[in-house]
Parts: C-alpha cells; structure tokens; sequence
C-alpha cells in the first residue's frame, strides 16, 4: 500500500475544495438550523461529477474506486459542508447496486445516483433490532409476482430527500433480502423523528403496510441479505469515517485562526499550552484517522478484508473529530456557543458519528472479538 497521492486524487480534492468553499460553513449552518437539505450544494456535486466518483463510467459514474469518494467525503467536511447523505446515497446504495444489483436496476439507478439527480437511503434500523440484524421483524411475503412489505423502520436518514429506499426484510426465518422500494409507494407511511441535532439531514420513522412492490425490487439473490448488507456496511463505515476526518479539520482550521488572532494578554491565546496542547492532540488524532482511513478504503477497493480496518478507521475518526470540535470550541471560549460561529452543528455532527452508523461500543466488542480472539461478549 502506498500512501502517497496520486496527482489526481490531489486534483481530486483541490476541485471538491474549490466547489465547497463557495457555499461554506454559513451556508451549511443556516441548512443545519432550519433543517433544510443543502440541495444547491448536492446539485453542484453532482453537476460536476463527484458525487458518482465511485460508480462505473459504463453507468454515467467517475470510474473510481471507494478510496474517490473518501476523498470527495473529507474535503466537503473540510470545507464546512459535511453531506451525510453521501455515506448512505453513494456509499451504500451504490456500491451494492454496482456489486449485487440486475442489470436493469443498474441502469435505472447508477446514472441517477451519479449525476445526484436522485437518491436511494438505506433503511435497516428497527426500534426494536437496533445492532441487532438477526432482530429485525420487517418481513417481505411473496405474492404471485409481487413482494408485500410489513413492518417499521426507525431513524431513517433523508426519506424526504430520496426517491427510494434499500430496505432490508426478513424473508424466511433466518434469511433476508433487499429491495428498492420507491418512497411514494402505496402503504409507506413517513413520519418525522424530532431530533435535537443541528443537521440539515431529517431522520424519518417508516411504516410498512402491506406496500406491493414487483419482483425486480429485488436486489440481488433472495435469502443473500446478510452478506449484501455487510458489503454495504464497510463503506459506510469508511466514508463516515471521512466525514468525520474533514469535519475534525474543519474544527481545527478555525480553531487555529481564532487562536492566533484573539489576544487577551499580551500574546495570542494559541501561545499558551492550555489552549495549543488540546488542539496539537487532537491533530495528531485527526492524521492518525485519517491513515486508517485510506487503508481500509484501500483494502475495500482492492478485495481484500476490511471490516477490522473499516471498524477501527470509524472509531478512531469519530473519536478524533469531537476531539476535535471540543477543543474548538474551548478555544473559542464563549463564543464557541454563539451562532456567528457556528461550530454547535459540526459538535452535532462529530457526536452522531459516536453512534451511527455504529456505536463506539460495537466497535470495541468487534476488535476484542476478531482482533484479539477474545471470547464474544454479546
């Protein structure tokens, strides 16, 4: 594995930068509180290109691998513009469209999913499943040449945004299937999940009531839901990992100024250790992320196993970016709080990714597990 970047993946980042910057973190703050979707930010990714970097260029995509869409990840977050959706929209659904999906769900979706002109969201969550796949009761029965959904989803990202959903369903005792299932289909009750975190991303409660979908919803193989969902899940790991990488440079960029313009004494604030050490760490942690990050991206781009290294890379990420926004706002004092300077959203954002798409503690039972052959604790 070489760590080095190419010069295109570094032309890769300078052209995200430049078109994130000119929407900016007042911009993302001002979608955060009003829970608006950044849609004018998505559409000028998608516009040029990057939203689909990871998709093959037979179906309108970039070509690329996941190690793309990392970079395209972190460098949005970097800029203040952190899009959740892309973790769920072009990691998940597209990289399982491209690996299990027929050939016409490929060429219904990709090219959508590439130019940014739709999105599929991921809904497997249940309230009462949690991290518990093998839990979930949301069942798909056939019926003659049809499939009929029941059951309940629970804080599903961006339903409002999205013109279908990948939903995971039980269809026999120990097995499960997904299918594209369109968000206007008849019996698919959408309510909003009040939350308290300032992201323009809405989470949704998702009722299915006997919603009729045909056969070619099916994505994949009947009864291969387990391995497709965790062909879906490294990525999305990864690529929040990234999000949570540039959200934790971000902090630190602004967190640097600040310190070096406010002066309260003689000299700059950043001048003293109880103001500088905390950020050093927390750059530190940041870089050591952000190598994990590339190397499981890597390994998922090139076959080989990467759930160890995408479960570490997202700890470690989302560890380092509310590290990170922490120290930021310490730093800023009280004006870490106030709305001029807007880091309360990115703190949303870094404490989120504690939790989702898996929590911390998950994490550590798969590393004491798997990496140290410790006997399972669940």
């Amino acid at each position: 594995m070489d760590f080095a970047e190419t010069e295109e993946h570094q032309a890769l980042r300078a052209a995200v930068a430049q078109i994130a910057k000119k929407f900016g973190p007042r911009y993302y703050a001002e979608r955060a509180a009003e829970r608006r979707p950044c849609a004018e930010l998505w559409t000028a990714l998608g516009e040029a290109g990057f939203i689909g970097v990871n998709i093959p260029e037979a179906y309108g995509g970039g070509g690329g691998g996941l190690t793309d869409l990392v970079l395209v990840c972190e460098e949005i977050a970097a800029a203040g513009t952190p899009l959740l959706l892309l973790v769920v929209s072009a990691a998940i659904s597209a990289e399982m469209l491209t690996e299990f999906g027929t050939q016409q769900q490929r060429e219904t979706w990709l090219p959508r999913l590439a130019s940014g002109a739709s999105k599929i969201v991921f809904a497997i969550t249940e309230p009462d499943a949690g991290s518990n796949t093998h839990r979930l009761s949301t069942t798909a029965k056939r019926d003659g040449d049809d499939w009929v959904l029941n059951g309940t989803k629970y804080y599903i990202s961006g339903v409002d945004e999205a013109e279908a959903l990948m939903v995971v369903a039980k269809t026999g005792p120990d097995a499960l299937s997904l299918f594209i299932v369109p968000t206007d289909a008849a019996g698919l009750d959408k309510h909003l999940l009040p939350v308290d975190l300032l992201l323009p991303e809405r989470q949704f409660t998702l009722h299915f009531d006997d919603v009729r979908i045909n056969k070619t919803a099916l994505v994949g193989e009947e009864g291969a839901g387990f391995r497709q969902v965790f062909h879906g899940l490294n990525p999305e790991r990864i690529t929040g990992a990234a999000l949570a990488v540039g959200v934790a440079r971000y902090a630190l960029t602004a967190a640097a100024r600040y310190a070096n313009e406010r002066t309260v004494w003689s000299e700059p604030i950043g001048a003293h250790q109880g103001v500088s050490h905390p950020l050093a760490k927390a750059k530190i942690e940041t870089e050591l992320a952000a190598l994990m990050t590339r190397q499981a991206a890597w390994q998922h781009d090139h076959g080989l196993p990467a759930g160890e290294s995408s479960n570490m890379a997202k700890y470690a990420a989302a560890e380092a970016a509310l590290a990170a926004v922490d120290a930021a706002i310490q730093t800023h004092g009280g004006n870490g709080l106030s709305t001029e300077y807007g880091l309360m959203p990115y703190w949303s954002l870094a404490r989120l990714t504690r939790i989702a798409p898996v929590n911390r503690e998950m994490i550590l039972n798969f590393v004491a597990q798997h990496s140290l052959g410790l006997p399972r604790s669940y």
